[in-house]
């Protein structure tokens, strides 16, 4: 390949990677090749490469934010970032992630497995499908990424090494930290919402306690580097098929608070339950499938604070709650009350970040598709105006709500109510 970086093009595909050898040995030789375009996130190309002797993903960063265009410059880094980031989780959490066979970072490209038989979560969850095994797969992968990655587990030298490789990712940080913390809540230049929403949306905007709230949440963002985070960690980030769910798309990793990612997470499984009515061809047919959504959702983090606990008790061997300290001078009760403490302060985060992830889905730049694809307007400004409400209640709620069943009644409650 060129010293020089150039964006791939299914035409250039072949003349610029046909030469590598992982290429060769899992596709077969470049003239067989067939090459697709399918990215349609925000940042990225992807290509699916298919050839004699089978197919790989070829992802490359763009010099531009995808979505916007050339007008908002980004660092091709960020690929070097989603590398790292995917070779770590790979080793936390064993076939979590697609298998990486080549990284070359003057290209801003990694190769890696192509997953024939997976689709994209959210699209599995628009069109009413459900997966046995989502949540104790969604949640382990939380708890080991999360709990490994962070001076829980880790030596402290290499966690802080790492803490200071992945700290250089900033300008996806400041990506979050804008459009998640402070782009909705004021009319920032590259906001958009529904028709209809109007009224919600400026509700939302005057609602002090709401923006403190969410600069709170900033400022934990920011600044309490615990471990090693996804750092967009939604359904569209996550690809299933009937018996695995494998997560991709780590780019915007750096460290941060536990509860970030396991919020996110759940802010979009939240959000496909509010979206069910859209999508229903008559009133109430979708609304087994919204239940079914909500106890994935509850079982996550139910799977997450189990295999917590299980990591705690078995591989805690950072500088934190050292077992020198507790277990080994017989105080193992006080080593579990340790351990809630953390977990209440983790989901305390996880309720606030999952209320913010939801009105920056719906009033910022980036939307989900859960609401997009509802074509009647009215129908989704409906959705749309329960989930900030939603969120709103979580984050303002989120030193009150007891549990996953608490959110769960309260998901319900909204959802049956009109909030335009």
């Amino acid at each position: 390949m060129s010293h020089d970086y150039a964006a791939l093009t299914p035409e250039t595909i072949a003349p610029r990677l046909g030469t590598l050898d992982v290429m060769r040995a899992r596709v077969g030789p470049p003239a067989t090749w067939q090459v697709r375009e399918v990215g349609d996130g925000n940042l990225n190309l992807v290509f699916i490469v298919t050839g004699a002797a089978g197919a790989l993903i070829v992802k490359q960063a763009l010099p531009y934010v995808r979505l916007v265009g050339e007008s908002w410059p980004l660092p091709l880094e960020r690929a070097f970032f989603e590398y790292h980031a995917l070779t770590r989780q790979a080793a936390r959490d064993p076939g979590s992630v697609p298998q990486v066979h080549h990284f070359d970072a003057t290209q801003a490209l990694i190769v890696m497995e192509y997953l024939a038989e997976h689709i994209i979560l959210r699209q599995g969850l628009i069109a009413g499908i459900r997966y046995d095994g989502l949540a104790d797969r969604l949640g382990r992968f939380c708890a080991r990424t999360l709990f490994r990655g962070s001076d829980l587990h880790m030596p402290t030298a290499q966690r802080k090494a790492d803490l200071a490789l992945f700290a250089a990712n900033v300008a996806l940080c400041d990506i979050t930290e804008n459009l998640v913390f402070s782009d909705p809540y004021f009319d920032a230049s590259m906001n958009r919402h529904t028709p209809g929403l109007d009224r919600a949306v400026a509700r939302l905007r005057a609602d002090l306690d709401m923006k403190i709230a969410a600069q709170h949440l900033k400022m934990a963002f920011a600044s309490k580097a615990q471990t090693l985070l996804h750092g967009d960690l939604h359904s569209g980030s996550i690809m299933v098929s009937a018996s695995e769910a494998r997560v991709i798309d780590p780019e915007f990793a750096t460290y941060g608070p536990f509860g970030f990612d396991i919020g996110m997470l759940l802010a979009n499984f939240l959000m496909a339950c509010c979206a069910q009515p859209g999508h229903a061809d008559t009133p109430g047919a979708r609304d087994a499938h919204a239940d079914w959504i909500l106890d994935v959702a509850a079982g996550v983090w139910e799977v997450f604070v189990d295999e917590f606990t299980t990591l705690w008790r078995t591989e805690r061997t950072g500088i934190l709650y050292q077992a020198s300290l507790f277990e080994d001078q017989g105080h193992a009760l006080a080593s579990e009350r340790a351990r809630l403490d953390l977990l209440a302060e983790i989901w305390r985060d996880t309720l606030g970040f999952c209320g913010v992830e939801i009105h920056r889905r719906i009033l910022g730049l980036a939307h989900n598709a859960d609401f997009e694809r509802i074509a009647d307007e009215g129908l989704r400004a409906a959705c749309e105006a329960r989930a900030l409400e939603l969120g709103r209640a979580l984050t303002l709620g989120r030193a009150s709500i007891a549990d996953m069943a608490a959110v769960t009644a309260l998901t319900r409650h909204i959802t049956a109510g009109d909030y335009l």
